[in-house]
């Protein structure tokens, strides 16, 4: 049986805490972690669902999914883990798990993909100044060849638009369809839209608005462009840090 090692204690701790460092390496790592009577696959799951009823996402999470799938755990063996126990600790619990075990789990070289269906498409450079934070655009339809424009935009998590209004002078506006991961959509005046893949946004032109990633996720929409008459598009000011961190305790 392959021993578990472990020196983070006395790495971290061990000068300011040498008791704590000790329990932690000899004691929880060198002693139980290497006991045989559970081999070291179940071990590993068994931590990785303890933490996860608990509640504790960070950096401890991240070893033991690391640990797990070196030791055998296979990435449909731990969604399918996931996915049992969120039912019984909480499924906002598993949406925060499988996002980083989604990062553990990628093969050596792979780039996580987002974007939905449609893809995550390029840098959207040209508008970069309208947004904090990061964003792709991935065109679907040619403005030259339809009256309709579509394309798949995606935010990094964080990530939103400038407060902005589409006008014209009659028709116009813009529809958004949501095909990838969690967002937020404002009108000016009132609270913020939780958005998930199949919500709809119609968004008359005149309407002062923004829409966005939320803080922990990547977000994808089709943007479809309403025709209309002298239609254009007002980009204004960005939305602030302190509107943007008080949708964190909305649902």
């Amino acid at each position: 049986m392959e021993k578990i090692t472990q020196t983070a204690g006395r790495d971290q701790l061990g000068g300011f805490a040498p008791d704590f460092a000790h329990y932690n390496d000899d004691i929880l790592f060198g002693e139980n972690w290497n006991n045989q009577d559970i081999d070291l696959k179940t071990r590993c799951m068994i931590t990785v669902v303890a933490l996860m009823a608990s509640g504790i996402t960070d950096s401890s999470l991240k070893y033991h999914l690391e640990n797990a799938k070196a030791h055998g755990v296979t990435r449909p063996e731990m969604a399918a883990i996931v996915t049992h126990v969120g039912f019984y600790v909480g499924w906002a619990k598993a949406w925060a798990v499988f996002r980083m075990a989604k990062e553990v789990y990628l093969d050596d070289g792979e780039q996580e993909q987002h974007g939905g269906f449609f893809g995550q498409g390029e840098p959207n450079t040209a508008y970069r100044q309208y947004f904090v934070g990061n964003s792709y655009l991935k065109p679907l339809t040619d403005a030259k060849d339809t009256s309709v424009f579509i394309a798949n935009v995606t935010f990094e998590p964080g990530c939103r638009n400038n407060w902005h209004i589409h006008h014209a002078r009659s028709g116009g506006g813009q529809i958004l369809i949501c095909v990838d991961g969690e967002g937020w959509y404002q009108e000016e005046g009132t609270p913020a839209r939780s958005l998930k893949p199949g919500d709809v946004v119609t968004i008359p032109a005149g309407v002062k608005h923004w829409h966005g990633a939320k803080a922990d996720c990547w977000f994808s929409h089709l943007a479809v462009e309403c025709p209309g008459e002298d239609t254009s598009n007002e980009w204004m000011e960005p939305v602030t840090d302190e509107i943007y961190k008080d949708l964190s305790t909305m649902p």
